[in-house]
């Protein structure tokens, strides 16, 4: 029998939602979760695709459980429509294992290096996968705008990984900038030094919960 921990995403982490009818996959916010309603706050710059999602769509929830991501099918119940929308989300059949291939993310610090202008952006990574990043740097000029190349150093221990991508969103506090990268073509071997790094945090945060 499945155990209860792996039937539902866990309350203040965070999740895929896919819309079904519209082929789009989100990263939300769980803020509610138990066995009668799932409610989900959608992340992401702009409000207006956020608010036109309806009662009654049809959508798949992803997350990562243990080692292994699970899914489950389940539709639109509700949508608050406020400044952070929320959509209240309901089971519509049984949690599973993923099929989808796709990368795992955890919370890691690591120093990581970005070129910029004529100089380098210093600072940590937020999260970390072997397919992006959030790092929060020292920002100077102007922020990249979303859509910017980029590459980045990231140490690893006593190895440092060289990657290439581009923005994804960006958000400046002050002085200090929160950048979003998604990462390009990256060799298997790298890859895969990022995914054990990711993995190893995982497992250092499974621990230090129980």
């Amino acid at each position: 029998m499945t155990e209860p921990e792996h039937d539902r995403p866990e309350e203040s982490s965070q999740a895929d939602v896919t819309l079904v009818a519209r082929g789009l996959t989100v990263t939300a916010q769980v803020e509610v979760s138990n066995e009668h309603t799932i409610v989900v706050r959608p992340l992401g710059q702009g409000d207006e695709w956020k608010q036109k999602v309806e009662p009654g769509n049809p959508v798949a929830i992803y997350w990562v459980s243990g080692y292994e991501e699970r899914t489950l099918p389940a539709k639109v119940t509700g949508v608050e429509a406020t400044e952070e929308p929320l959509w209240h989300l309901v089971a519509t059949g049984p949690a599973e294992r993923s099929q989808r291939r796709r990368t795992v993310r955890a919370r890691v610090e690591v120093p990581v290096v970005l070129p910029w202008l004529d100089g380098s952006l210093t600072g940590t990574t937020v999260d970390l996968s072997e397919a992006g990043m959030r790092a929060l740097v020292d920002g100077w000029g102007l922020p990249p705008d979303p859509g910017t190349p980029a590459q980045a150093s990231i140490t690893l221990d006593d190895v440092t990984v060289d990657v290439r991508g581009h923005v994804v969103r960006q958000q400046a506090a002050g002085p200090r900038w929160l950048l979003s990268v998604q990462f390009h073509e990256l060799p298997d071997r790298d890859a895969d030094l990022l995914r054990r790094r990711v993995f190893r945090a995982l497992r250092e945060e499974r621990a230090l919960a129980d």
